[in-house]
Formats: C-alpha cells, sequence, structure tokens
C-alpha cells in the first residue's frame, strides 16, 4: 500500500538521533516545546551504534583476555580462549540496551519520533522518504530546525569500504573472527584505540601513516607512553607514507603505500627517489578520520551556508547563517566529540526556548581510549603560553603512585597548568591508568575557576589514582609530597 503525502508541524524539527541530536530533542521537550526527531537509521547514531561505545566495549573485552594472560608477576597463570563472534554479541547487546533506551527517553519527554531520510524544501519545511518504494513521504514544517546529521568516514581513493578485505572503523567493530594481520592506514586516536585492539588479541598490526608520528593532534609527552605501549605490543609502524592501493594475492592482499609526498591530491602517485612499500595482508582497515554529513540534506534550498570541508558554521548559540536553523555535532566543526556535541544540542535547545544561554567550550574534555589512556581539558601549555599568561606547570608521574603500582600500570602522569599570577586551573592532561575517570574533577575546576592551591589543599582518599591530581597540583606550588618538586 502507497502511504500518501501529508503534512505535519512542529515548532522544533531535529534532524538526526545521534548524541547531539537526541539531547537537543529531550532538553526541548523538557523546556515545553513540541519537538519532531527525524532518525533514518538508528537511534543513537555512530557513537552509540559504530562508535564510542562498541569500541569501548571491545577495547573492554579485549583488555580482560590481555590481563590475564600477562598476569604471571601478580602469581596469575591463564590463556584464556578468544571467541570473537561472542565477544561481538556481548557488545552488540550493550548497544541494543542503550539504543531501546535513547528511544524511550525521547519518548518520555513528549519527543514525536519519525524514521526516514529528511531533506529541506525550503527554509521552513522538510521532505522526509519513509524507507524503500510504497513506503511514501511527507512533509514537515517547523518554526525552528537542528541539524544533527554527524560524518562518516573519509575513503581515500584506492579503498573503497564496498570491497570485502577493506574496512571502516565500523565494520573493524564487528568482525566475526579474528584476523591473522591487519594493516591500518591512520595513526590518529581511532587507528591507535583498534591498533590496541586487535595487537591484544594476537592480530600482526601495522600501521600506515602519512605525518611523521601518531596522534599527530596530542603533545608528544602525551603521545610518547603510547608509542612505548605500541612497541611491546608489537605494533609496526611506517610513518611518512599514505597507502595508495591494494591487491588481491587470493590468499590475502597486498597493501601499497607511497612516500606521502609522493601522493597528488587525485590520488595518482609521482616519481620520487624513496621506494613505495608493500605490506601483505589479510584485511586493511582506513582510519584517516571523518568527515561532515551536510551533503545529503539539499540545505542549499534552506540557504544553509558550509564552509570549505562541509561544515555547517555557527555562532556561540549554534545558529547557522538562517537565524532559525541551527547545526549541532560533528556536522557543525570539530573536535568530532560525542559530549560536544550533547552539550551543544542541550545549549541550543535552551535557546530556542528562550533562555539565556550560549556555547563555551572553555572547560570542554577530550579522551584517547589507547593503552595508555590520553585525557586533556582546556587549555596547554603553549596555549597558555600564547594567550599571554605565563604557565605554572605541576606534575606527578604514576610511578609514584602507591595505587597505580598496585594496578599493574603506572607508565603516563598527571599534568595541570596554571596561570603563574592568579594561580587559575587553565587545563590539564593526563596519560596513565583510568586517565579518562582523573579527567572530570579536572574539568570541574577548570569550569569552576579553581587554583592550583585549591586542588592541592582538598583532601584525596589513599590509596587511589585520583592523589595523582592532587599531587601535580601540589608540585605546581612545590609543596608535593611523593615526588620531588620542580
Amino acid at each position: 500500500m502507497v502511504v500518501g503525502d501529508v503534512t505535519t508541524g512542529t515548532d522544533v524539527l531535529v534532524i538526526g538521533g545521534g548524541p547531539a541530536g537526541y539531547a537537543a530533542a529531550i532538553r526541548a521537550g523538557q523546556l515545553d516545546l513540541d519537538v519532531t526527531l527525524v532518525e533514518k537509521d538508528a537511534y543513537g547514531g555512530t557513537c552509540l551504534n559504530h562508535g564510542c561505545i562498541p569500541s569501548k566495549a571491545l577495547i573492554t573485552a579485549t583488555d580482560v583476555a590481555h590481563e590475564a594472560r600477562h598476569a604471571e608477576e601478580m602469581g596469575i597463570h591463564a590463556d584464556p580462549a578468544v571467541d570473537m563472534a561472542g565477544m561481538v554479541d556481548w557488545k552488540d547487546g550493550v548497544v541494543d540496551q542503550l539504543t531501546s533506551g535513547v528511544e524511550k527517553l525521547c519518548k518520555a519527554n513528549g519527543v514525536s519520533l519519525m524514521e526516514g531520510t529528511a531533506k529541506f524544501a525550503d527554509e521552513n519545511s522538510v521532505r522526509v522518504s519513509h524507507g524503500g518504494e510504497g513506503q511514501g513521504s511527507e512533509s514537515v514544517d517547523f518554526e525552528h530546525a537542528i541539524v544533527a546529521t554527524g560524518s562518516r568516514p573519509i575513503q581515500i581513493p584506492g579503498f573503497d569500504f564496498a570491497d570485502e578485505p577493506v574496512l571502516s572503523s565500523k565494520d573493524a567493530l564487528s568482525l566475526g573472527s579474528v584476523p591473522e594481520s591487519l594493516v591500518i592506514v591512520g595513526a590518529g586516536y581511532i587507528g591507535m584505540e583498534l591498533a590496541g585492539v586487535y595487537a591484544k588479541l594476537g592480530t600482526d598490526v601495522t600501521v600506515v601513516e602519512m605525518l611523521d608520528e601518531m596522534l599527530p593532534a596530542y603533545p608528544d609527552d602525551l603521545a610518547r607512553p603510547v608509542a612505548q605501549r605500541a612497541e611491546e605490543l608489537g605494533i609496526d609502524f611506517h610513518f611518512g607514507y599514505s597507502a595508495s592501493e591494494w591487491q588481491d594475492l587470493g590468499d590475502g592482499i597486498r597493501v601499497v603505500a607511497e612516500p606521502a609526498d609522493a601522493v597528488a591530491s587525485d590520488g595518482g602517485a609521482e616519481a620520487v627517489e624513496a621506494d613505495p612499500i608493500e605490506l601483505d595482508t589479510e584485511k586493511v582497515l582506513v582510519a584517516v578520520g571523518r568527515q561532515p554529513v551536510s551533503d545529503t540534506l539539499d540545505i542549499e534550498a534552506a540557504g544553509i551556508e558550509t564552509d570549505d570541508r562541509g561544515f555547517i558554521p555557527t555562532d556561540d548559540r549554534g545558529r547557522t547563517n538562517v537565524d532559525h536553523i541551527h547545526a549541532v555535532g560533528d556536522v557543525a566543526g570539530e573536535p568530532m566529540l560525542a559530549h560536544k556535541g550533547m552539550y551543544e544540542g542541550e545549549t541550543v535547545a535552551e535557546v530556542i526556548a528562550g533562555e539565556p544561554a550560549a556555547i563555551d567550550y572553555q572547560a570542554m574534555p577530550a579522551v584517547v581510549f589507547t593503552d595508555p589512556e590520553i585525557a586533556t581539558v582546556g587549555m596547554t601549555e603553549d596555549e597558555v603560553d600564547d594567550a599571554g599568561f605565563e604557565p605554572l606547570v605541576g606534575k606527578f608521574p604514576f610511578r609514584a603512585s602507591g595505587r597505580a603500582l598496585t594496578t599493574g600500570h603506572a607508565d603516563g602522569f598527571v599534568k595541570v597548568v596554571a596561570d603563574e599570577e592568579s594561580g587559575f586551573l587553565l587545563g590539564a592532561s593526563v596519560v596513565g591508568p583510568e586517565a579518562s575517570e582523573l579527567l572530570g574533577e579536572l574539568g570541574l575546576a577548570v569550569e569552576l575557576g579553581a587554583t592550583v592551591e585549591d586542588v592541592s589543599s582538598t583532601i584525596h582518599a589513599h590509596p587511589t589514582l585520583s592523589e595523582s591530581v592532587m599531587e601535580a597540583a601540589a608540585n605546581a606550588l612545590d609543596q608535593a609530597i611523593h615526588t620531588l618538586n620542580r
């Protein structure tokens, strides 16, 4: 049966049901606005279904197996067998539980859910197509719209995700068996997280990176412990190379990589003195970044502008160049972080409701779930210096932490950066065990304008990893007890 075309109206139309979109919809519902959320796939978006949550589930599972295999120093001897299919099933169960939770929360907050693909008809309406042939479509008129369509993995020339041996990050989270070998193109956070997962599962992992370092978005002192751990895990690296093609060998594939300065923007290779490298492998994972999904919405029909990378520029209230149309999350610009999108979504909902809200990234955290983890918030030491402040730095190594030593993971440190004159904490970074969990306290300190003295004089329970935060702040004041002061 063909569903006839209908027209509905709403105060707020949210396009995209990922973290940014569902947070915006739920908050708008809490503010008594009439809200419609359009989602073409699964509620929760990439983060919940194909990114943050499933990747952390696999990281946790592989860490359990790896820890058991390497606990001889603690007097534990075990060699657990890994059932990859079972691991993926467990991961999928976690995802399903959270996905259904998002849908229930939306409904409980009065959000009308609509499944389909939305395209702008003009600046006040969209056309929503429902599924396949015969499913029909409908028009939705809106007073305000929030674009929250997220991002997708970048494909590079010569590597099509439709080809079975070529994996996207989404594909790499749902393999039915552990590959014997894997080439990963890209040493950013996605590539390095998955490199750790598969190396711990016993895969022979090789990483190809066009730059001369891993995790180029992070300072060397934070990336160095990750590099050392990667070497211990047997991960091989080829820096300064760009993957140009793959060849089918019948029983595997061969990845060809050219020197990075030899790969032209159109994907073709130019002659240079350095030789290409050939890497035989079972599969290749392309993890060179993500790009905004703004090209499927017919945004030109609404007059919405994008930059040269496809991002939708916004002001501090999330407004695009069309005042009543907002953009949040990955599609609105970097950094592409789920919690950034959720924060933007909630803030924009409040703006639409007439609340005195504005977006402020002063205490925006970021975490890389490598081994060891990296976590940052606020400004770096260089950024503090560039802003005209005199940096006051404190640092505490986990090797001086009794609790870190009892976990068997004592690589890394906590680092705080403050303004020397006022003592206000402006930023912090952690690399080491449970860095992601330690960051919350530091983010709160930055957000509230705490000083290093406030943090150092707060009694922390012993023995805990969080003591390292207190000790780092004390070190900035030359008052640390368990490490030498500056």
